[in-house]
């Protein structure tokens, strides 16, 4: 990747949500170009790891793949020139994180999201989404290498299924909002520094839809959602890694009126007493006695896909690999690795008299 983020805010990879804030209001503090000594650009980096780090799904994509999917991490961010807000970026403030530390001193804390809300108008209203959820598998190295399906029983928010997410009764009809007047949406008139703003914001009585039951649902009592364990399926790529993140779009909480929020899944390998991974190969090692290597011979050896016969050539070195083909990792249904073999010759430290007279007869004969 080619900025760590962590080492912009100057963090641990394990820092906490807190950590991470407390970081940017410092960096952000430094850098800001308003200030004497300040420096844009490196304030544009200090947001830039910010905005990522400071959400959950952005940070677990950022620590897995090394870059963000879902929209952040290079936002980026610029003072105020005298050419208007462009550049900027106002994501922290329209949600309403704030700053810390600028304007009236370090340690002093207001919340510009209310500022430049007024200014443009409002935050956006847009859908509601459920929460994400992020649960460990196991694995043991065999199942790593192949690949497999998990079913996992998890305890999340769910759509209800007698009246299918909208909270009514079955055949109960749908009559508008009394809250909104059906707009699905809350106008609101406020005064501000620039004088009376009008805002929006979702009804939350509807969530946003402008339609309420005539009479809610008994299993949910109208919220659409209830409680429940769920079973889900998740299929495990072959070759996946320790510490890979597998992400389940959809399958996380569900949220009346909104998306769902997403299922991560952090997987974990065991390690095995006898193999190792190298990219699609496995590697082992095999201990072979002085007159095997000298004279070759047969070794049967337990592979992931069950016993195997390895043939030793006469006169092989200590540390030569031996390579069987197609025995390594699945990478695809059609294309294997290959299992490489490393030798290890082993040397007797204590000889019988016979064994000594035969060796010293090699001795003689330069061997």
């Amino acid at each position: 990747m080619s900025k760590n983020y962590y080492d912009l805010l100057g963090v641990q990879k394990n820092a906490s949500q807190d950590d991470i804030k407390k970081a940017f209001r410092t960096m952000a503090h430094k850098y800001h170009p308003d200030k004497k000594g300040g420096d844009e650009a490196k304030f544009k980096e200090v947001n830039e790891a910010y905005t990522v780090l400071s959400d959950d799904k952005k940070r677990a994509e950022y620590d897995t793949y090394g870059r963000v999917f879902s929209g952040g991490g290079g936002a980026g961010a610029s003072g105020f020139d005298g050419s208007g807000f462009e550049g900027f970026d106002f994501s922290n403030f329209a949600s309403g994180k704030g700053f810390g530390g600028f304007g009236q001193g370090a340690g002093t804390e207001f919340d510009l999201g209310d500022l430049f809300s007024d200014f443009f108008g409002g935050r956006p209203t847009r859908q509601t989404r459920g929460r994400d959820i992020s649960i460990d598998v196991e694995l043991t190295f065999a199942e790593s290498v192949f690949g497999t399906e998990r079913r996992i029983l998890l305890n999340k928010t769910g759509v209800c299924d007698v009246c299918r997410g909208n909270g009514a009764k079955p055949g109960a009809a749908l009559e508008n909002c009394r809250t909104c007047n059906g707009k699905g949406k809350i106008r609101e008139t406020r005064r501000s520094i620039f004088g009376s703003v009008q805002t929006a914001r979702v009804c939350s009585d509807c969530t946003g839809s402008g339609k309420v039951p005539k009479e809610r649902c008994g299993a949910c009592h109208g919220s659409g959602v209830l409680r429940r364990q769920e079973e889900v399926s998740v299929r495990i790529p072959a070759g996946i890694e320790d510490g890979e993140v597998i992400r389940l779009g959809g399958a996380g909480e569900a949220q009346k009126g909104g998306h769902p929020g997403d299922l991560y899944v952090k997987v974990h390998v065991a390690r095995h007493s006898t193999f190792r991974k190298d990219g699609s190969n496995l590697l082992m090692d095999l201990t072979i006695k002085l007159s095997s290597a000298l004279l070759g011979d047969e070794y049967k050896i337990e592979t992931l896909d069950g016993p195997l016969t390895v043939k030793i050539p006469e006169g092989i070195r200590h540390g030569e690999v031996l390579r069987v083909r197609g025995k390594g990792i699945a990478i695809e249904r059609a294309n294997r690795g290959d299992l490489l073999i490393t030798i290890h010759v082993n040397l007797p430290t204590k000889l019988s008299r016979e064994a000594k007279k035969i060796i010293d007869q090699l001795k003689k004969e330069g061997i």
